[in-house]
């Protein structure tokens, strides 16, 4: 399938949850890239300050990705900003709660599922019928390499992101013929403060410029899928052709229940009192 070019040079951009980690180092290399990004995110303050620091191609805003209206009003402040229409929108906006599922409070399993689907969802939504309308357009949604190999200790995190690849999937397929492509891009961990107190040992970690870099390039790919690391995403596709007796012992020597069993609590509490105040 191919789709009208998007030329980054003066092209409009939103981010979700844009004034840290992935979404801030994917609203520079996009800033980088000759575009103007809007930087939305729940903290205000740090979205406004961390647009400043990126100069006069970025603007920050409040936006709660949980609540459409917000988020509407956050796509049209950028409209206006640049008065012209999006021509990229990155649904990153996530949380990763941790811990045994039995243990989990029905509040932060609500939680997860309101800013990790909905909250994409909340954003296709508002975004895609103008993108069809025009012609062209391209939606971003940062999934995780979770949404295809489940871990211990993030069952609902998991059940989240599969959400997501399987959303963006379908919709893509919807969309074929349209001019307006999606992509899931899947991180395997990151070190950024979502994953902060989690010693994954041998499964590997990557950098928020890493996640950012596929975002930005997606753009000029269109892929479906792009895994980061890309060979973690093609063990985890060919992790369903092993045998679970061997796969058990290949998750046990990963220590795949790193989330529960290899935490340092006072480091992990600081991130998630955040996301439990939200």
């Amino acid at each position: 399938m191919s789709y009208p070019r998007i030329d980054l040079d003066g092209a409009l951009i939103a981010i979700t949850g844009a004034a840290r980690g992935i979404g801030l180092a994917t609203a520079r290399a996009f800033v980088e890239a000759g575009a103007h990004v809007a930087l939305g995110d729940l903290d205000e303050s740090l979205a406004v300050q961390a647009a400043a620091e990126l100069g006069d191609r970025a603007v920050g805003h409040v936006l709660d990705v949980t609540d459409k209206a917000s988020y509407a009003a956050f796509l049209d402040a950028a409209a206006r900003w640049r008065g012209r229409p999006l021509d990229v929108l990155v649904n990153n906006a996530g949380v990763m709660p941790n811990g045994p599922f039995l243990d989990q409070p029905d509040r932060i399993d609500q939680l997860t599922m309101d800013v990790n689907v909905y909250g994409v969802i909340h954003g296709m939504r508002l975004a895609l019928p103008g993108m069809v309308e025009r012609g062209y357009g391209h939606v971003v949604n940062v999934a995780s390499l979770a949404g295809k190999f489940p871990l211990k200790g993030l069952a609902v995190y998991n059940a989240s992101k599969f959400a997501v690849v399987g959303l963006t999937a379908a919709t893509r397929l919807e969309l074929d013929t349209t001019g307006v492509s999606l992509s899931a891009v899947l991180p395997s961990a990151v070190h950024t403060e979502l994953s902060s107190g989690i010693d994954y040992g041998i499964l590997p970690a990557v950098e928020p410029e890493d996640i950012a870099a596929a975002v930005v390039r997606t753009v000029k790919t269109r892929a479906a899928e792009t895994a980061v690391p890309g060979y973690v995403g093609l063990a985890a596709n060919a992790s369903g052709l092993v045998p679970e007796t061997v796969m058990r012992l290949l998750r046990k020597a990963a220590h795949d229940d790193a989330a529960i069993t290899r935490v340092d609590d006072d480091v992990r509490r600081v991130y998630l009192d955040r996301i439990e105040k939200q």
